[in-house]
């Protein structure tokens, strides 16, 4: 869905990631029009790169954003794919630290941007805000726990099963009857999983996951929690 009210897209972003928080002072609300905005990335855009400064807080309202590690050789590595409706860039925002990854459009997608005046009244006028915030932050960083726990000490196998469930989260869909299909390729797991195209190819046989273009799919109980 594309929007043209910052403050509406602000309101669907409180919906979908603060459930329990209550909307802004009437107050804020007549302010915020004027410090929020609206941007759109065509596919394959850059938003920012990584050791670059980010100047916002961002929340995917349409589209899809990749964050992506880059090595010193040139490697890339997939951290997530964002989409609606999510907030992302704030370690880099909130510290004023250069960015530790790069964000891309993968598709056309619209941003609600969220500068220094604008997180500066929501973080001092709006009650509960920061608090559901944070709980956001700690949630992200849960997250990487797991993925750091899941690179050094798990399988290949069970690093491809995580990597299916956290790709079935971001772009699932569930079908009648229980089955699912999700919008990825095997590279593209294969990058998230750190492991060889070839490895995903051979897991994915063996799990009976379908392969299309672009597109994976399966019954109700491939890509749950059991370990292969």
């Amino acid at each position: 869905m594309q929007h043209t009210d910052p403050l509406a897209a602000l309101d669907a972003l409180r919906a979908a990631a603060f459930a329990d928080l209550p909307p802004p002072p009437r107050s804020l609300q007549r302010e915020l029009p004027a410090l929020l905005g609206l941007r759109k990335l065509a596919r394959g855009r850059p938003l920012f790169a990584q050791g670059a400064p980010c100047n916002a807080l961002y929340a995917v309202l349409a589209g899809e954003i990749a964050t992506r590690l880059r090595g010193a050789d040139g490697a890339e590595s997939l951290l997530e794919h964002v989409r609606p409706i999510r907030l992302f860039g704030l370690s880099a925002f909130a510290t004023g630290l250069p960015s530790r990854y790069e964000a891309a459009a993968t598709q056309p997608t619209q941003l609600l941007v969220i500068g220094p005046a604008a997180y500066a009244l929501l973080m001092d006028g709006w009650p509960g805000f920061a608090r559901a915030l944070l709980q956001e932050l700690a949630r992200r960083f849960d997250g990487s726990l797991h993925q750091l726990e899941s690179a050094r000490h798990r399988s290949a196998a069970e690093r491809l099963q995580l990597a299916l469930q956290q790709l079935r989260r971001e772009r699932g869909e569930t079908l009648p009857g229980g089955a699912w299909r999700l919008r990825a390729s095997q590279a593209e797991l294969a990058q998230l999983a750190g492991v060889t195209r070839q490895t995903a190819n051979e897991w994915l046989r063996a799990s009976a996951v379908t392969v299309g273009y672009r597109q994976l799919g399966g019954t109700a109980d491939q890509g749950s929690s059991r370990r292969k």
